[in-house]
């Protein structure tokens, strides 16, 4: 919703359990984002960078004229609309936002409560990045060897048809 503000690193976990619960039940992520393991826990790569690393109103692009970031706080300015996301996104969203909730004004504690509970997670040194790949969260999320392969080629198959679909 226009207008609302959040911390920015709330955020960030918010979408991250969103993506990562997508691909834990069907196979396959929300963002296409790829992963990492950062200081204060697991985090979608570019969506961070763009969240953290906010681009000058000079960039005329599609995330300035929808976004703001004050302080530590981010506000959605205009409605960007939700056409990329099927229903079951949508839900999901709903889902990990009200389980949750309760830390939306405490995201260290989130952050604390967040390293306890994810096992792809793996500390690191302040301001370094570690991978965290799908392997990493699909073991996490219980999956058999016979599910993460079949996963995982299906997820390989599709970035290959994206970058062709690119060029």
């Amino acid at each position: 919703m226009a207008g609302g503000t959040m911390n920015y690193m709330v955020l960030i976990k918010f979408l991250y359990l969103a993506d990562r619960e997508a691909l834990i039940r069907w196979g396959s992520p929300i963002t296409g984002d790829r992963y990492f393991s950062m200081y204060y826990g697991p985090v979608l790569s570019r969506t961070h960078d763009l969240i953290t690393e906010m681009p000058s109103p000079a960039e005329d692009g599609f995330w300035f004229s929808h976004i703001q970031r004050t302080g530590n706080d981010i506000m959605l300015t205009n409605n960007p609309g939700d056409e990329q996301l099927s229903e079951a996104d949508d839900a999901l969203l709903v889902e990990i936002f009200e389980k949750y909730s309760q830390y939306r004004f405490d995201p260290f504690g989130f952050v604390d409560y967040l390293h306890g509970i994810l096992p792809e997670w793996k500390p690191v040194e302040r301001g370094e990045r570690s991978t965290l790949e799908y392997h990493d969260i699909l073991v996490a999320g219980g999956k058999s060897i016979e599910e993460m392969k079949q996963i995982e080629s299906e997820l390989k198959s599709l970035g290959w048809v994206q970058t062709f679909l690119k060029a």
